[in-house]
């Protein structure tokens, strides 16, 4: 009976073999979630005036499968602006967002803020950023909804702390944007970027590439990046991914990563 049994564990085994210990986390090529469906497990925050790690206001929660940016909690907004990190760094990958903006901005919230977040790229490690530090230094694909009414492009540039060439040309300003579609309040949109180290970053949406740029780098004349800059080169080559909040009410359901090969 004993060799009957572990005769039959023996062909269970070979049917449904269980993950390598030495298989990556990231494998190459291939699709994987960053975000569980379930917690904020691999995410912390970063909220201006708030020690890293700590979730004012429950800015960041999981609820009915999403990762919900909320304000319910605050009075005001008073510039709280705040960064959901993942716990770690990549360069060569593809990065895959479902998101949406629903309901209306918290009072106190700028203008320009209004229905607008971001996918931080190429960031700097939060545990480095200052306590009243806005935005961390990074690479933003900024995520933009019109107002039902006047165009209003999404998947644009914007760069704290940091400059790209575009048409083998420094671009010092501070957003670019991109050649998208418009897409509205409560309509879900799923933007992905294409990003090789400090080669090319490719904003994607709607099937095609709606902005190109390289050379992603440190601005020496901000504040924040002169502390992250060491001798002379300011080429970014990787760095930490964030979802933003800056005071407009929205959600992600799905992000998603492919590692890629490095050329």
């Amino acid at each position: 009976m004993l060799r009957y049994s572990v005769g039959l564990l023996l062909i269970v085994c070979l049917c449904f073999p269980t993950a390598s210990a030495s298989e990556p986390e990231f494998p190459v090529g291939k699709w994987v979630p960053l975000f569980n469906g379930r917690d904020l497990t691999g995410w912390t925050p970063k909220i201006r005036g708030y020690k890293f790690g700590e979730n004012f206001g429950n800015t960041f929660r999981v609820e009915d499968g999403m990762i919900k940016v909320r304000y319910d909690e605050y009075d005001e907004f008073d510039r709280r602006f705040g960064h959901l990190f993942y716990e770690k760094e990549f360069s060569h990958y593809r990065l895959r967002a479902e998101y949406r903006f629903v309901g209306e901005q918290i009072e106190g919230g700028p203008g320009w803020a209004i229905r607008n977040s971001g996918l931080m790229l190429h960031g700097q490690d939060p545990s480095t950023m200052t306590l009243d530090q806005e935005f961390p230094v990074s690479i933003e694909v900024q995520l933009l909804a019109g107002d039902g009414d006047k165009d209003r492009t999404t998947s644009n540039l914007c760069t704290p702390g940091t400059n790209v060439v575009m048409n083998d040309k420094l671009f010092r300003p501070h957003c670019r944007s991109s050649s998208s579609e418009t897409h509205h309040l409560d309509e879900w949109v799923t933007a992905e970027v294409e990003v090789r180290g400090s080669e090319v970053i490719r904003h994607i949406l709607d099937g095609g590439v709606v902005l190109e740029y390289t050379e992603p780098q440190l601005d020496p004349k901000d504040e924040d990046a002169q502390r992250l800059i060491s001798g002379d080169n300011l080429l970014l080559e990787k760095g930490t991914i964030s979802l933003q909040s800056e005071s407009h009410p929205c959600e992600f359901r799905k992000v998603e990563i492919m590692v890629l090969e490095a050329n």
